[in-house]
């Protein structure tokens, strides 16, 4: 499972697609949620603004994504996370 994360109390579901890399836009982000390709928590999800906290997992394309606030306190290490996604 992969996993993003999250620096606030909780990110929208289309964000949550956009940053982990399974949406390359918004557009396509509330295509493929209101279209019901979408699952939280193992339900289908179709409002793209639906609010995902520590310990949610979203699908997309048989990809499992959990947000996560592990490891965030401060501007540099988001950079640092930011920088390790982008490099695998």
């Amino acid at each position: 499972m992969e996993k993003i994360y999250i620096k606030d109390e909780y990110i929208k579901l289309g964000q949550a697609m956009k940053l982990s890399g399974l949406s390359e836009s918004g557009v396509d982000a509330k295509f493929a949620i209101t279209e019901g390709n979408v699952r939280v928590n193992g339900e289908i999800e179709v409002q793209r603004g639906k609010k995902l906290r520590e310990g949610d997992v979203f699908e997309f394309q048989g990809v499992k994504v959990q947000g996560d606030h592990k490891g965030i306190s401060d501007g540099a290490e988001v950079i640092a996370v930011l920088l390790d996604l982008i490099c695998q």
